[in-house]
């Protein structure tokens, strides 16, 4: 009986230093670490499942694989499945080319959530999403993308530009109102570039919460879709990593399923 017990604190104690990406804490892969298996490409101009320039790859990088997005091209690579009620954790870093009309500009590129409908729907490269940005001193701003809504609590600074504030004036982000469909995050988390970063994000019901290594910049409620000037809900899809002229590389993309929003990321 004494050694029964013994056992059974043994394993409560292991238990409590299991390593994050042990497959029993709750943790789901979406990015295999060999191929792009369970992910689906969109290409601005080619289609679907088509990639003749290898805009998207598996590479190494120290000893770890890592997913490419050259830029080259404009699109996305989005999940098979969709997603709701969720934390979801994604390591960026840039690379060091641009293309095109982002040619010497800052680095772009974006994570999009709640996507739905076409391929293409938003500047003919993805579709209906929110997106928590990844570009260069603005990752954490919030663009929704093709009739994507949200309500968010903001300071206006000028006629067209709004910053996030918890302790400000909730205003409806949208494309078809004065507001419009862009809203700046509070501060800056970015490190330099060339170094990992990470991004959390968690939605549950209709909610969304931007964090920047660690540090949460900002927070949308009402999450939503307009169809002719009529909102619905928009609280689960697919997710996105978008190519946008930059070049940049991801790793370490994972979920887990959540109950509520945790209570430390809304007092940050």
């Amino acid at each position: 009986m004494k050694r029964h017990y013994l056992l059974i604190l043994l394993l409560a104690a292991t238990s409590f230093t299991r390593p994050a990406s042990n497959p029993h804490d709750g943790w789901i892969p979406l990015f295999n670490g060999k191929n792009l298996n369970g992910w689906d490409t969109y290409l601005k101009g080619v289609g679907g499942n088509t990639d003749p320039q290898h805009v998207f790859s598996v590479v190494t990088d120290g000893n770890e694989n890592c997913i490419r997005i050259s830029g080259e091209t404009t699109g996305g690579l989005s999940t098979k499945k969709e997603f709701r009620d969720y934390h979801l954790q994604v390591l960026f870093k840039w690379g060091s080319l641009t293309w095109g009309p982002k040619k010497g500009k800052k680095k772009d590129s974006g994570l999009l959530y709640h996507s739905v409908g076409q391929n293409g729907a938003d500047n003919g490269a993805w579709m209906r999403s929110q997106e928590f940005q990844v570009e260069e001193t603005n990752t954490g701003d919030y663009w929704g993308c093709a009739g994507a809504t949200a309500d968010i609590p903001a300071q206006k600074s000028n006629d067209s530009t709004y910053v996030y504030d918890p302790n400000g004036t909730l205003y409806t982000f949208r494309a078809d109102n004065q507001t419009g469909r862009h809203c700046i995050k509070a501060g800056d988390a970015e490190k330099p570039t060339g170094e990992w970063n990470t991004l959390d994000l968690y939605c549950h019901g209709d909610t969304a919460v931007h964090v920047v290594n660690g540090k949460t910049l900002m927070i949308l409620y009402h999450c939503a879709q307009v169809d002719n000037g009529q909102l619905t809900p928009l609280t689960g899809g697919k997710i996105q990593l978008q190519s946008e002229g930059a070049e940049i590389f991801y790793k370490r993309v994972r979920i887990r399923p959540i109950t509520h929003l945790p209570a430390e990321i809304l007092s940050k």
